[in-house]
C-alpha cells in the first residue's frame, strides 16, 4: 500500500514538472514574440524618421515621436527583463533535474554493476547448462530456463536505462548551456535598450523646457487639431449610419436600425471578415503605430485629451494604400483643403482610410484584398500618417485586434 502511493505521489510529480515545463516554453515563446514585436516597431520608426530628417518638424511632433518611442523602449525592457525571469526559472528547474537524473544515473550504474558482478559468481560456480541439467524434472528446467532469459533481459533492459538516463543528462547540460547563453543575451540586449532609453530621456528633457515655454500656443493647436479629427469622424459616423438606414429599408425594416441589415452574400462577407479577426494585413507595407485606439491624456500637454477612433501608423513618403480586405467602397470623403478619406464595406464591417493624398478608386467600386486604394498625404513638416480605423456597424473598434502582428 505504502509502496502504491509513492509510485502515485511520483507520477503525479513527474506529470505537474512536464506541464510545468510546457507552460514555461509556452510563456517563453509568447515573450519572445512580443519582443521581437517591439523591436520591430521601433526600427520601423527609426527607418521612417530617417528618412525624413530633411524636412523641418515640429517641436510638437518631435515629442510625440519621442515619447512614442520611449514608451515602446520601456515595453521592451519591461518584457525583456520577464524573459530573463522566466529563464532563472528555467534554469534552476533544469539544474534541479540534472541533480535527479544523475542520482538516478548513479543508482542505475551501481546497481548494474552489482548485477554483473553477480552474473559473474554465479557463472563461476556453476554453468548455466549444469544450472539446467540439475533441474528434478521438466517443469523445473522450463521454469530455470525462463528465469535465466528474464535475467538476460533484465541485464539489457538496465544497460539500456543507463544509455537513456546518459542521453538526457547530456541534452540537458546542452540545454541548460544554451539557456544560460539566451540570458546572457537578454542582459546584455537590456544593458544597450536602457543606454538608448537614457538618451532619448534627455532629448525628452530639452524638448519639454521648449514647449513649457510655449505650453498655451501648443494647447491651442491640439484643440484644433482634435476639432478638425472630431468633425471628420462626425462625417465617417453620419454616411455609415446613412448607409445603415438604406440597408434596412431596403430590406422593408425600420431605417432607425442601428445594424445593417445584410444579404446573404454581405453576411457571408461580414463572417469572413470577422473570421480574420487577427489576421488582416497591414494598410501600408511599412509603417509604426505612433497613437493607439481610444482616449489618451496628451504626453506633454497634460490639459488636452486625444480621443482617436482608430490609430495612427506613421509611414514613408507617398507610401501606397491596400485594401486590408475584400469590399464595397461605401463613400470617400474630400474635406476642402485637407487630405480624403476613404470607406469601404465589408457586409456590416466597414474600414476607414484617412489621410489619403491620391484615390484610386470610386464610390462602389468592388474592392479586392491588397487592392491599391490610394496614397498617403505628407504634411508640411514631411510627416506621413494613415489614420485606419475598423467599424462594426457604426461602432469604432480597435484595430490592433485586427491586423496581424508585425
Amino acid at each position: 500500500m505504502h509502496n502504491n502511493l509513492l509510485y502515485k505521489f511520483v507520477l503525479l510529480f513527474l506529470i505537474v514538472g512536464v506541464f510545468s515545463a510546457e507552460g514555461q516554453s509556452k510563456k517563453q515563446r509568447e515573450l519572445e514574440e512580443r519582443r521581437q514585436e517591439l523591436r520591430r516597431e521601433i526600427i520601423a520608426i527609426n527607418n521612417i524618421r530617417s528618412k525624413e530628417k530633411k524636412e523641418e518638424k515640429s517641436v510638437l511632433t518631435l515629442i510625440e515621436d519621442l515619447n512614442y518611442k520611449v514608451s515602446v523602449r520601456q515595453n521592451l525592457i519591461k518584457v525583456t527583463n520577464q524573459q530573463a525571469n522566466l529563464l532563472t526559472r528555467e534554469i534552476n528547474d533544469n539544474q534541479k533535474t540534472i541533480t535527479n537524473l544523475r542520482g538516478q544515473l548513479k543508482k542505475l550504474k551501481e546497481d548494474y554493476a552489482a548485477m554483473i558482478v553477480k552474473s559473474y559468481k554465479r557463472k563461476n560456480e556453476q554453468s548455466r547448462v549444469m544450472f539446467l541439467l540439475s533441474s528434478s524434472n521438466f517443469q523445473q528446467a522450463y521454469k530455470r530456463l525462463q528465469y535465466i532469459k528474464q535475467y538476460a533481459n533484465y541485464q539489457k533492459k538496465q544497460a539500456e536505462d543507463i544509455q537513456i538516463k546518459t542521453q538526457e543528462l547530456q541534452d540537458l547540460n546542452t540545454d541548460l548551456l544554451r539557456q544560460k547563453q539566451d540570458k546572457q543575451k537578454l542582459i546584455e540586449d537590456n544593458r544597450i535598450a536602457k543606454r538608448e532609453l537614457e538618451k532619448e530621456r534627455s532629448e525628452q528633457k530639452v524638448m519639454m523646457a521648449s514647449i513649457k515655454a510655449n505650453l498655451n500656443k501648443y494647447a491651442a493647436q491640439l484643440k484644433k487639431k482634435q476639432q478638425e479629427a472630431n468633425k471628420l469622424d462626425r462625417e465617417i459616423d453620419r454616411l455609415i449610419k446613412a448607409a445603415i438606414a438604406a440597408s434596412n429599408k431596403k430590406a422593408g425594416k425600420s431605417t432607425s436600425s442601428k445594424t445593417f441589415a445584410l444579404t446573404p452574400e454581405a453576411k457571408k462577407l461580414a463572417n469572413s471578415f470577422y473570421a480574420n479577426k487577427g489576421k488582416l494585413p497591414w494598410p501600408v507595407k511599412e509603417g509604426a503605430v505612433t497613437l493607439s485606439y481610444g482616449e489618451h491624456r496628451h504626453p506633454v500637454v497634460r490639459t488636452t485629451k486625444i480621443v482617436n477612433n482608430g490609430i495612427r501608423i506613421a509611414t514613408n513618403k507617398n507610401e501606397i494604400v491596400k485594401a486590408v480586405f475584400q469590399g464595397e467602397v461605401l463613400a470617400i470623403i474630400k474635406p476642402k483643403g485637407a487630405p480624403a478619406i476613404l470607406i469601404i464595406q465589408h457586409g456590416n464591417y466597414s474600414t476607414t482610410y484617412k489621410n489619403l493624398s491620391k484615390i484610386f478608386v470610386q464610390k462602389g467600386d468592388k474592392i479586392a484584398l491588397n487592392q491599391e486604394i490610394g496614397v498617403v498625404a505628407t504634411d508640411t513638416s514631411g510627416e506621413s500618417i494613415l489614420s485606419f480605423g475598423i467599424f462594426k456597424d457604426s461602432k469604432p473598434t480597435n484595430p490592433s485586434y485586427w491586423l496581424l502582428k508585425r
